[in-house]
């Protein structure tokens, strides 16, 4: 695999990451990498910055400079104890079912494995537990309430979805959205970006041994659901991100309120590489575990975060921007190998650039209306009501019945912090869609996992399936 970022048409360059500290594979390329990741017996097959680490365990049976003669007479070589390589027998593999209860799935997922000894041969992912259909429940909603719908879907980043509703519903009302809005809209989404990615390294730490980046993922987190709190009234599920714009304003001292959550995030990100980034049992757990190709990305659909890591420069909000996202700066942070750790990296650089958009909408909020004045899309406001029998009847129409949409069909796509959400709409001219179908980005990711796993040890599947970080709500909408 080259070095070079798979590039796409439209892409723009972006930086890639370098790992803090490489192990003993340096340079070697995504295939040779794989191989290069076996279990190493201590003090004898050691890596060096492992060796150089610690002296415990280093001890070894015998002199590398001994005669091979003596191991033979002291019965430490066994390699003559077979005549030939062992062959195996398909009878003796063995099919396991991991999940779809197991933790470690992060949900109700089943991973159907062939196994050989502790290496797996084959993975089946069995997707379908959660029975939500959420696409189906849409043709029973109105266009007001489909906001409720969507943000269960990924119940980790709920305004992503209520954001990629509202644009398509609005691409099809020909609505125009006050500049205050989209920048509300902006800031509400990548700081929920910034919280899904600390419950990702949250439970990705937890997964693979770091049990204390589990308290610290959610430590940070918590400042962010309490803003969204104070904003929306509610931690999760926000129903905040509607069809015209939003359901309110920011409160008074919103500001300042984000940049307290700012400093702690960023606090928290400083704990989290101290822990992690020169944690030798880390890097082995992570370096050369679970890759993924540019070209098998591709072709699996996988995005987000997991193709950018595998070096494929491509983010919806660069390609194709949305809600003004464009007039703000930010990079767009790729990998070289595909791997475990790769996605960790990108990640970690994907909580800091959405920071640096967020601090760019402190400084440039607009003023104005954050909905829009459109009389058949937005109610009236609050204080109408018991002012004008007229703005009453309005308001009650609005929520009781909801508005029509003209007919016609639209997609629209947003970067979610798992890679790209698609809506398509489909509606015949009432209030209500006649048909909703999402692209989800776990589903295309749970899609890619036999070539991810394949061939690699139970650890590293736990590992590599972390690292994912799959929202099954997402899968099974």
């Amino acid at each position: 695999m080259s070095e070079t970022p798979h590039n796409v048409e439209g892409d723009t360059e972006a930086p890639v990451l370098e790992p803090p500290i490489q192990a003993a594979d340096e340079g070697l390329d995504a295939v040779e990498r794989r191989r290069a990741h076996d279990i190493w017996v201590a003090g004898t097959e050691e890596p060096d910055w492992v060796a150089g680490s610690t002296d415990e365990g280093a001890q070894e049976l015998l002199p590398r400079d001994i005669d091979p003669a003596v191991e033979v007479q002291r019965g430490l070589v066994v390699d003559d104890d077979y005549l030939e390589e062992p062959t195996v027998i398909e009878d003796e593999r063995q099919i396991i079912n991991m999940g779809p209860q197991h933790p470690a799935t992060h949900g109700v997922l089943r991973l159907h494995m062939e196994l050989e000894g502790e290496t797996v041969r084959r993975v089946k992912p069995i997707i379908g537990y959660l029975h939500t259909g959420m696409e189906k429940t849409a043709e029973t909603l109105s266009y007001m309430q489909g906001s409720t719908n969507v943000t269960r879907m990924d119940y980790l980043s709920p305004l992503n979805n209520e954001l990629c509703y509202s644009l398509v519903v609005e691409q099809l009302l020909g609505v125009e959205i006050p500049p205050r809005a989209q920048a509300i809209r902006v800031l509400m989404t990548e700081l929920n970006r910034i919280a899904s990615h600390l419950i990702w390294v949250a439970t990705f730490g937890m997964d693979i041994g770091a049990l204390s980046m589990m308290i610290y993922g959610f430590r940070e987190r918590e400042a962010i659901l309490a803003f969204f709190e104070k904003v929306t009234g509610l931690r999760m599920n926000h129903n905040y991100i509607r069809p015209g714009g939003v359901a309110a304003d920011l409160p008074a001292g919103w500001e300042e309120d984000v940049e307290e959550a700012l400093d702690i995030v960023r606090a928290g990100l400083t704990d989290y590489e101290d822990l992690l980034n020169g944690n030798p049992i880390f890097l082995d757990r992570t370096q050369g575990v679970g890759i993924i190709t540019p070209e098998e990305a591709q072709a699996y659909g996988a995005t987000g975060p997991i193709a950018r890591a595998a070096g494929v420069n491509f983010d919806l909000r660069k390609a194709f921007p949305y809600s003004g996202i464009e007039q703000y700066e930010f990079d767009v942070p790729l990998g070289k190998y595909g791997d475990t750790h790769d996605r960790y990296l990108v990640r970690m650089e994907e909580i800091r650039q959405s920071m640096r958009i967020v601090e760019q909408i402190l400084e440039t909020m607009p003023p104005g209306d954050y909905r829009t004045e459109d009389r058949k899309v937005t109610p009236p406001p609050r204080k109408r009501i018991d002012e004008s029998m007229e703005a009453l009847i309005h308001h009650f129409k609005i929520f009781s019945e909801g508005f029509k949409v003209p007919p016609g069909e639209a997609y629209q796509a947003v970067e979610s912090p798992r890679g790209e959400l698609g809506m398509y709409l489909v509606a015949k001219g009432g209030s209500k869609p006649w048909r909703l179908h999402v692209r989800t980005p776990s589903f295309a990711t749970v899609q890619a996992l036999p070539v991810m796993m394949t061939d690699l040890i139970i650890p590293d599947v736990i590992a590599t399936l972390a690292s994912l970080d799959p929202v099954l709500g997402d899968v099974d909408r």
